[in-house]
């Protein structure tokens, strides 16, 4: 990304680029901000919805935020509303512009066509898998952990019981069954693979590290426990220290 681009049209921004940690902390959902040239900077729905975890990861941000600091790492954030397009997901994924997310109908989306579609690729989602792979490559042996939240509760489901859930691929299973023990040693209720799958192809941990062999996490917090800026920092020193010993104990 330029330096020039203005700040209100930016996609991405990165804290502790230098830090020297092999841990790169990412948060793809990090915003609910609608740029300008997307709908006027309005999609159209209720701003009850937009502050909702259908348009990001509720607490997300400020949790990765405190973990970097923690750990020494360096942390990249999109900042842009996954509603707009989600960075989550491959250029080829159906899902990446979602047109009904839990029961709301978003509608700049039912009409956005393969231009429409293109530009938020090429002024959002690329300049920030660019920017996440660049900071990726800086390190050697780098270690990627992402960092997502979690509602309680979907329209008409059930509650979800689980803090914390650890996802992980089946082409990768080096750290993530050992960071679900070691959350659930800690008292945590743990979700393995819960409340979604760990392999998603096309997905940001499955482009920057499955596909270069690097060692990974994503972490799922339950998002009324890092709503605040307080649960923010507990939540950050509980798993910091985790991750680091999770890795360690890996021999990786």
């Amino acid at each position: 990304m330029s330096h020039d681009a203005p700040m209100t049209d930016r996609p991405y921004w990165i804290e502790g680029k230098d830090r020297p940690s092999r841990w790169l902390i990412t948060c793809d959902h990090a915003t609910n901000r609608v740029p300008d040239w997307v709908g006027g900077g309005d999609l159209g729905i209720a701003p009850d919805d937009m502050a909702r975890h259908i348009a990001f990861d509720v607490g997300a941000a400020g949790l990765a935020s405190r973990l970097a600091a923690l750990m020494e790492a360096p942390a990249i954030f999109s900042d842009f509303s996954r509603l707009v397009i989600d960075p989550n997901r491959g250029e080829d994924d159906p899902t990446l512009l979602m047109r009904l997310y839990d029961g709301t109908v978003i509608p700049a989306n039912k009409l956005a066509d393969a231009a429409e579609r293109e530009q938020r690729l090429d002024r959002l989602h690329r300049p920030y898998h660019g920017a996440l792979e660049h900071l990726a490559a800086r390190h050697p042996d780098r270690c990627i952990c992402a960092i997502h939240s979690f509602t309680r509760q979907l329209r008409g489901r059930p509650p979800r019981p689980w803090q914390v859930g650890i996802l992980y691929s089946h082409a990768d299973a080096r750290l993530g069954p050992a960071m679900v023990a070691a959350c659930r040693d800690n008292g945590w209720i743990t979700g393995e693979n819960q409340p979604y799958d760990g392999h998603l192809q096309g997905d940001s941990i499955n482009r920057h590290a499955l596909a270069q062999g690097r060692p990974n996490l994503l972490i799922e917090v339950r998002n009324d426990l890092i709503a605040t800026s307080e649960g923010q920092q507990i939540w950050a020193e509980r798993l910091a220290s985790v991750i680091v010993q999770v890795l360690a104990d890996s021999g990786l």
